[in-house]
């Protein structure tokens, strides 16, 4: 009973490690470098993406104050507490 146990872990670890070294080489060819590489741009165009849009929307919003501060909105003589947030 005792062989039967230490065979059958030997065989589950072995299949565990030649899984992990089969994915471990298919990562270090010329595709698995592609799109990891791949997936790494568009991770990094994705970020830029969403810094670009919170970067237009704060100038938006200063601007807006800024309008509002030099009487260019229309409403002249504003005070500075009628368009802080």
């Amino acid at each position: 009973m005792r062989r039967l146990f230490w065979l059958g872990l030997g065989i589950t670890v072995g299949g565990l490690v030649v899984r992990r070294l089969t994915a471990a080489a298919q990562r270090l060819t010329p595709a698995g470098i592609a799109e990891s590489l791949t997936g790494s741009l568009s991770q990094v165009a994705e970020a830029i993406g969403d810094f670009a849009g919170d970067v237009r929307t704060a100038m938006g919003e200063r601007e807006k104050e800024l309008r509002a501060g030099v009487g260019l909105d229309g409403q002249l003589g504003a005070k500075p507490e009628d368009f802080t947030a």
